[in-house]
């Protein structure tokens, strides 16, 4: 199962550490990624592959919790729902 993950908030060192680090301890992962920053927002994208035998809701809730470490929002999503979210 893939997942699909943004990271959006005021640009800062230790992000991308913070959010792959969260993402190895859980396992995870990370098959493309794109980021920018756009004035001082930091915008990242990535897709990842889950382990469908990991519980989705404890994952968000760590990532939750990292995004409030890290001063970001930290959303993610099950790849099939996103792409349903998205069509023309």
């Amino acid at each position: 199962m893939r997942g699909i993950l943004t990271v959006i908030g005021k640009d800062k060192v230790g992000i991308i550490a913070g959010v792959s680090q969260t993402l190895a301890s859980l396992n995870i992962n990370i098959v493309d990624v794109t980021q920018t920053i756009m004035q001082e927002y930091f915008t990242m994208m990535m897709v990842l592959e889950l382990n469908p035998a990991l519980d989705f809701e404890q994952i968000r809730a760590q990532l939750t919790q990292a995004g409030e470490e890290l001063g970001v929002k930290i959303s993610i999503q099950n790849e099939e729902i996103f792409d349903a979210m998205h069509k023309l």
